[in-house]
This record gives structure tokens, sequence and C-alpha cells, in this order.
């Protein structure tokens, strides 16, 4: 119902709990039966304009701060949806930083060097450890697994 609403042209918010955007992309679409699925990443492609995921950071000196990965349905993203290449969509998101793209790791990163969170707690945050790791190696970060 939620995307024959959009199709129409109301502005429709939803939540789900998933940790990355692609992978809500691929939530919603699954939805649906199989034989209904290359119907939906059609209307989806057609209809969604962009995802959010977050996540909550324990703050150094307490509290919390959110850090969260946003898709902008550009045309690449709609065709990528359309097509069922949801994986390539982390890759989009890389390339499309002017069109306000980020990845998670993006903005953990961000938020380990203006000192908000420690890079530990960034790192288990983080649904791409490897990627994480690499850009804290890069800026010479020290990562202290426990």
């Amino acid at each position: 119902i939620a995307i024959e609403t959009a199709e129409t042209g109301h502005l429709v918010f939803g939540t789900l709990h998933t940790t990355t955007a692609p992978s809500t992309v691929d939530r919603i679409i699954d939805q649906f039966p199989a034989d209904r699925q290359a119907q939906i990443r059609t209307m989806l492609s057609e209809s969604l304009k962009g995802v959010i995921a977050q996540v909550l950071c324990k703050r150094k000196g307490g509290g919390r701060v959110a850090a969260y990965e946003v898709l902008i349905a550009n045309a690449a993203v709609q065709n990528l949806i359309r097509e069922g290449k949801t994986y390539q969509l982390v890759s989009t998101m890389q390339t499309g930083k002017k069109q306000g793209m980020q990845t998670m790791n993006d903005h953990l990163f961000h938020h380990v060097k203006s000192g908000l969170v420690e890079p530990l707690e960034a790192y288990m945050k983080s649904t791409d450890k490897s990627g994480f790791r690499e850009m804290l190696t890069r800026e010479g970060i020290q990562l202290k697994l426990e």
C-alpha cells in the first residue's frame, strides 16, 4: 500500500529495523512474493526518494550521537534498484557524496576524527569493518581491539 500511495505523489515515511540503506531496499522488495518482485523493483525505483539508516554511538564524555548513512535515489540508484543490483548501492553512495550521499563508515569516521566517538565504538557499529579499519589506518588512528 505504501508504494502505491507514493506513486500517487503522497509523501510516505517508513521505518524498518535494518542496518544499511541497501538492506532497507532489499527488505522492502523481499516483503513481496517472488513473482511480484520485478514489478515492485520498478515501482520502488520510480517512487523512492531516499533512505537514511542510523545507529546510535556512545559519545565520549557521556550520552549518544547518531551516525547515519544516506542514499538518495538519483538515476543510477533507480537503475540499480530496477535491475536488482542493490549490492552495488554502496559504491554509488561513495561516488554520490556531492549529491549528499554518505556511507555509514564515512559518518562514523567523521565522528572519530572530530573527537566525538572512540575508534573502537565506531568500529563496533560499522557494517564494513575491514573498510573502516582501512580508513583508520590511512589516517594513522590506532584501533585497540579489546
